[in-house]
């Protein structure tokens, strides 16, 4: 899926952490920058120069929290909703595309299937974090 999607980001200038950060955005709207990382299975450090790249190019803003200078809240500008959209669509058509194929309940099946992996992984990692 990645040698057949990525290739239309990479067109676009956009990297792949670039792209999980303003999909997470466009869908959740302004969030705190560490609270991304969790959402894109980035580390702190990838989102932090993610979220950089994109605000040198305008397509997001950052503004301190006037309780906590700590906290830095992420948004989609404008700009960054123009340019984001028609590739976010063109990439949710291409994933669409490569599931033609499969039925409904094949679907189904997949999604209890990485459920129960994503489940059973997080659990394991849990475990391996405890001392």
């Amino acid at each position: 899926m990645t040698r057949y999607a990525s290739p239309t980001l990479l067109e676009e200038g956009l990297g792949e952490s670039d792209f999980r950060v303003l999909e997470v955005l466009l869908h959740k709207g302004p969030m705190p920058v560490n609270a991304i990382g969790p959402k894109v299975d980035l580390n702190p450090g990838s989102v932090s120069v993610a979220v950089d790249r994109l605000y040198n190019k305008g397509f997001v803003s950052r503004v301190e929290s006037d309780q906590d200078r700590r906290v830095r809240t992420v948004s989609l500008t404008e700009k960054g909703r123009q340019m984001f959209l028609p590739i976010f669509r063109r990439h949710a058509a291409l994933i669409k595309h490569a599931f033609q194929n499969v039925s409904p309940q094949e679907l189904q099946q997949l999604e209890a299937v990485l459920k129960k992996i994503g489940k059973r992984a997080y659990k394991l990692a849990e475990k391996k974090a405890q001392p």
